[in-house]
């Protein structure tokens, strides 16, 4: 036998309304991301099911099914990001500051140009650190 779950219909107050379609008009404004979840819950609303939502956006149906839960649980704060778990930075936005101007203002003594070792050694950090600083700066 086949079994259809109901899904609990989405209902929106004016104000949800005007800024899902805010987001959803703006994604460079708003990221595209939630650009995209504002779309979601704007299909939701007529009463589509999360099938019918994905193949109209181009969406895994469990995408469909993660945004409309988020939004029915948190409502319009649910759709926007959360912090991400991990270890906080451990270098701080002086030293990024400071292995910068050392590599492109102040060359080393005695060479023409800093190594990430060397520089690290300077710095009192990893040299990993440096090398992570010149990738992120394309250095």
């Amino acid at each position: 036998m086949h079994r259809r779950s109901h899904l609990q219909p989405i209902l929106l107050g004016n104000e949800e309304y005007q800024q899902l379609l805010n987001w959803s008009r703006n994604p460079r404004r708003a990221g595209r991301a939630l650009a995209l979840r504002a779309r979601i819950i704007l299909q939701c609303r007529h009463g589509r099911s999360n099938r019918q939502v994905a193949q109209r956006l181009g969406l895994p149906e469990q995408t469909v099914c993660k945004w409309r839960q988020r939004f029915l649980a948190e409502r319009l704060q649910g759709l926007l990001d959360q912090p991400r778990s991990g270890a906080p930075r451990s270098i701080s936005d002086s030293m990024v500051e400071a292995v910068l101007a050392k590599t492109l203002h102040e060359p080393p003594p005695g060479a023409g140009r800093w190594s990430s070792r060397r520089l690290a050694s300077e710095l009192g950090i990893s040299q990993r650190a440096v090398l992570r600083i010149w990738r992120t700066f394309e250095l």
